[in-house]
């Protein structure tokens, strides 16, 4: 089995299950309906986290297996998974190494995951290597601020705020890095938002992209 000791954040895990739901509440649940408005088929979410996701995947996908190497999450997320109006399947396991073969999905879901794993370009390339041909990405980020003094600020607290929040970067172009594993962004969205009332607003980019190649 895959040793996923590296990953385990129970502190931080426990405050995200409680800062979690403010964030639905303050319009993060329409961002996610956002992102996965229109999937269908069979769905990988890679770093699910609590199942937040689950209850706005549309009636038009077959199954989504979730990907979390987080113990806690994973946990929430099974109960999330319970409920969820399609049919959801938790599994342990990380995007650096995922236990699937080539072209297995027909597409897949990245929400608020990129910010914190140790090397986006080569998650990225496993979650390409796992879609078919033609296979879409959904992605839900936030990322570095093309304000210059807020951008700055981001790179400054970025190792402090990693420290402390579960290894999240701040200060990411999560743009660039899905544009170098070899997608083909197809829409992207930037804004900023205030996820929770003691963060001030920040900069997210909502979007899809494609694997390229011919659907089989």
């Amino acid at each position: 089995m895959t040793d996923l000791s590296a990953f385990q954040h129970p502190r931080f895990a426990r405050l995200y299950e409680r800062i979690s739901a403010e964030s639905e509440r303050r319009g993060t649940a329409e961002h996610r309906d956002r992102a996965l408005a229109g999937l269908s088929g069979r769905v990988i979410e890679v770093g699910a986290g609590n199942g937040m996701n689950f209850r706005h995947y549309p009636d038009t996908v077959t199954e989504v297996v979730a990907v979390e190497p987080e113990d806690t999450l994973r946990g929430l997320a099974e109960l999330a998974a319970a409920t969820a109006a399609v049919p959801v399947k938790v599994v342990a396991g990380h995007g650096d190494a995922l236990l699937f073969d080539d072209g297995t999905f027909d597409a897949a879901v990245l929400s608020l995951v990129l910010c914190s794993v140790p090397d986006p370009g080569h998650f990225l390339a496993e979650v390409r290597r796992v879609l078919k041909p033609g296979g879409e990405l959904r992605f839900f980020e936030h990322v570095r601020s093309r304000r210059p003094l807020l951008g700055v600020f981001q790179d400054t607290i970025t190792p402090v705020w990693s420290a402390i929040g579960g290894g999240c970067h701040l200060n990411r172009d999560i743009a660039a890095a899905i544009g170098a594993a070899g997608f083909e962004i197809d829409e992207l969205d930037r804004f900023s938002y205030r996820p929770l009332k003691f963060v001030p607003p920040h900069a997210h980019i909502l979007g899809r992209a494609h694997k390229p190649g011919q659907t089989k």
